[in-house]
């Protein structure tokens, strides 16, 4: 992906072929997110889908559900979710329907599961249908949208730094820029930024599960995914069939422990992603360092000097960028390609030893486009923000996070910097959501959640997913041994049987069960027949 810009770091690598309202607008200044025990959600009833092939010769089918803007006023206003499912290819053994997210927030999820299909164990393939969706705000469904025109968007994004602002003139421009988006959303979109929280998607997920005929909810979801698993699971614990929820985000950390007080840390510091990216770019150097040239470019013969020489380039590109390819743009690049380790970490290491020798680097490669009728809609930077600022508390002044980014700086290198500044967007938003969940997260479910984490991912770290399956009333861990982000992105058999295992019958793995990566970074890949791509929003965003 290109260098990512800044709010919501993780849009780089969601797509390949893309690449994370109110009626009176005001600024709000407070995250007064509504928590579990108020008023019942009204009764609505299930969408009527008709599906149809997405496209002629396509393998995939496409259907349009219509859900209440705010499920509080059901008869008011209404807005459309765009869907895709995958039938299970053995129809007379099939079990439900498999939803999916693929990340984010604002991974489009008619995009992404189609590129990923492949990717989810075959066994599962065979028994469940797979069915995906933009969330509301996003790509095909209602969406956010706050320019007029793809020109005015582009040149937005072309006015600030591209993966965090370097100086005190690019700091004020960076700043600027997101007060201007602000600016721009308040006016395109009033009516819709305070009703696409991750609570309200829940809600449209628990109406797809009623639309589709099951009768409790099978689900995966990744990175952003997972925070949406947890809210739906809190939100409809009767209704939990089996979730496995995959590089996961802290409840608490995304809520700031429900506090009303002005958040201290921005989301992405509080969960630890500037520390995890800083340990997974340690092992990418060390591992690097460990081979020979021939698998890995960028290597120096041994990990010390190898991270010398990564620490000499990016010394050298803060004075001397190398055509459109600047210091922060390439941390950026770094973070992001460290998602998926095959051929993420191969293709790094290349444009890295590109730069080295002061060549411009190839971008990276995209998948093919997958046969959906739009498979490159909008996700501009304000639709993952509008669910991460709406829910998530940021700190409001922009002038912390210089302060914020030295200490970050310190603890997590050129890491530290990139994910500091990924979230200040989240100073001027002008909206927080209206019908939001903060907690609690320990409602006893119907049947038991598997969480999976990574050991070393770039954007949510091992802890968020201990974490999560501590805040659970009822959650199993599975690690994964690995590197990158999402199990689902960065192949295991040993998890693959796992997970299939539980979607199908419920079976947990054994407690304290591990699992290690079929392919280790810098080894000749074996095929798998999947598409490599990014998972959401922050995939690379934001998480």
């Amino acid at each position: 992906m290109p260098p990512i810009r800044g709010l919501i770091a993780g849009r780089r690598r969601r797509t390949a072929v893309i690449a994370a309202l109110v009626t009176c607008p005001a600024i709000l200044t407070g995250h007064n997110i509504a928590s579990a025990g108020g008023a019942p959600t009204p009764s609505v009833p299930a969408p009527h889908l008709v599906w149809s092939r997405c496209v002629p010769g396509s393998e995939f089918d496409c259907a349009t559900a219509k859900v209440p803007l705010d499920y509080n006023d059901p008869g008011g206003r209404t807005i459309e979710l765009a869907i895709v499912k995958r039938r299970a290819t053995d129809p007379g053994r099939r079990i439900g329907t498999l939803f999916f997210n693929p990340g984010g927030p604002g991974g489009p999820g008619t995009v992404q599961m189609p590129q990923n299909y492949e990717t989810f164990p075959s066994e599962v393939r065979e028994r469940f249908d797979i069915v995906s969706w933009d969330p509301r705000g996003v790509g095909s469904s209602t969406a956010v949208n706050c320019f007029p025109n793809p020109e005015e968007a582009a040149d937005w994004s072309a006015n600030h730094a591209a993966g965090f602002p370097v100086g005190e003139k690019e700091r004020a421009a960076f700043i600027a820029a997101y007060k201007d988006l602000s600016r721009r959303c308040e006016q395109h979109a009033p009516g819709l930024l305070r009703h696409v929280s991750t609570a309200d998607t829940a809600r449209d997920l628990d109406q797809l599960r009623r639309a589709v005929g099951d009768r409790q909810l099978t689900y995966q979801g990744i990175s952003y995914g997972t925070i949406l698993g947890a809210t739906y699971a809190n939100m409809f614990p009767d209704k939990v069939r089996a979730m496995v929820l995959d590089s996961n985000w802290d409840p608490q950390a995304w809520t700031n422990h429900a506090s009303d007080d002005e958040p201290r840390l921005t989301s992405f510091l509080r969960m630890g992603s500037d520390r995890s990216a800083a340990a997974t770019v340690d092992q990418f150097l060390t591992l690097c360092g460990s081979t020979s040239t021939g698998r890995c470019a960028f290597s120096a013969g041994g990990p010390e000097a190898t991270r010398e020489k990564f620490d000499q380039l990016m010394q050298r590109l803060r004075k001397h960028p190398v055509g459109t390819w600047t210091y922060a743009g390439t941390v950026a690049d770094v973070v992001n390609s460290l998602y998926v380790v095959h051929p993420g970490w191969t293709q790094l290491a290349g444009r890295l030893q590109d730069l080295w020798q002061g060549r411009i680097p190839e971008p990276p490669a995209f998948p093919s486009a997958p046969a959906v009728p739009d498979p490159n809609p909008y996700v501009g930077e304000e639709q993952g923000a509008a669910v991460l600022c709406g829910d998530s508390p940021n700190p409001r002044d922009p002038g912390v996070y210089h302060a914020l980014e030295k200490a970050s700086a310190t603890r997590a290198g050129d890491a530290g910097r990139f994910w500091t500044w990924a979230t200040e967007g989240c100073a001027s938003w002008p909206a927080t959501a209206a019908n939001g969940y903060s907690g609690p997260w320990n409602k006893p479910t119907a049947h038991p959640v598997l969480v999976v984490g990574t050991r070393y991912d770039p954007s949510t770290p091992y802890s968020a997913s201990q974490a999560m399956a501590e805040e659970l009333a009822n959650a199993r861990l599975l690690t994964l041994e690995g590197h990158g982000h999402t199990a689902l992105l960065n192949p295991s058999r040993c998890i693959k049987d796992h997970e299939s295992r539980y979607l199908i019958d419920g079976t947990l793995p054994p407690v304290g069960t591990t699992c290690r990566q079929d392919t280790p970074p810098f080894s000749a890949p074996k095929p798998t027949g999947g598409v490599t791509t990014g998972g959401g929003w922050m995939a690379g965003i934001l998480a």
